[in-house]
């Protein structure tokens, strides 16, 4: 190779490290995603004939003093079932919700997705990212009710990733050794009460929690921003 074009290789290294250095401290953390914890409360297994009940999630906030992650905001909807959803008794008694009790001041699942992404990219715009992706326990089945959700009302454009998913499971299985979420967060050290669980907001924020526990922990341990090596400066 020309030494010509070597030079031409390195500077368009050196434009490509100067765009990254630039960018927002949480567009450069997650390749450009933004994370958006979310929980569901359903009537059953099924994101394709079970209601939706309840959606809550928390949107995260990186520190650019501390690069500590944090809980900015959580939002919560109890919703209406979808005409014609599938209500199985036993995943009501499970939950405890009764979807025909008028004071749950539930929402319409249009109304509750519609006002959650319009937050979504308010704060992941903010954040210089440029997609948004679930973060969850036990993260498929969430997305699936999401996803599900988002056909049904005829939503073209969803700022969440169709498939792709940060599971706290698998990361505190990793990080921790537990993969119930009451004992990962009893290993974390983030108090976990087992008779609020079981409603979307309180699951949402102690996931959130969990979530920035172990990013911050890596962190500390040096786990990123990663240490270049010598042939990288070079």
């Amino acid at each position: 190779m020309s030494q010509s074009l070597v030079n031409q290789d390195n500077e368009k290294l050196n434009k490509t490290k100067s765009t990254e250095i630039e960018k927002p401290l949480f567009a450069q953390r997650f390749r450009g995603y933004f994370p958006v914890v979310i929980d569901v409360e359903t009537a059953g297994f099924n994101a394709q004939t079970d209601a939706l009940l309840e959606i809550a999630a928390s949107v995260l906030n990186l520190d650019a003093q501390t690069g500590q992650l944090s809980i900015d905001e959580t939002i919560q909807f109890n919703v209406n079932p979808f005409e014609g959803a599938n209500l199985e008794p036993k995943a009501l008694e499970f939950t405890g919700i009764d979807p025909t009790n008028p004071l749950r001041g539930a929402v319409d699942e249009d109304e509750a997705l519609k006002t959650l992404f319009k937050l979504v990219r308010k704060k992941m715009k903010l954040a210089g990212c440029q997609r948004a992706i679930i973060v969850a326990h036990n993260a498929a089945f969430d997305l699936g009710f999401l996803n599900a959700a988002t056909t049904r009302c005829k939503i073209k454009r969803s700022p969440f990733h169709a498939f792709v998913s940060f599971d706290t499971t698998t990361l505190a299985g990793l990080a921790l050794g537990q993969t119930v979420l009451a004992k990962a967060c009893e290993a974390a050290k983030i108090d976990f009460n087992n008779s609020e669980a079981h409603s979307a907001l309180y699951d949402t924020e102690k996931t959130a929690e969990l979530f920035c526990h172990i990013v911050n922990k890596w962190r500390d341990l040096g786990g990123w921003p990663l240490a270049s090596t010598p042939l990288e400066e070079e």
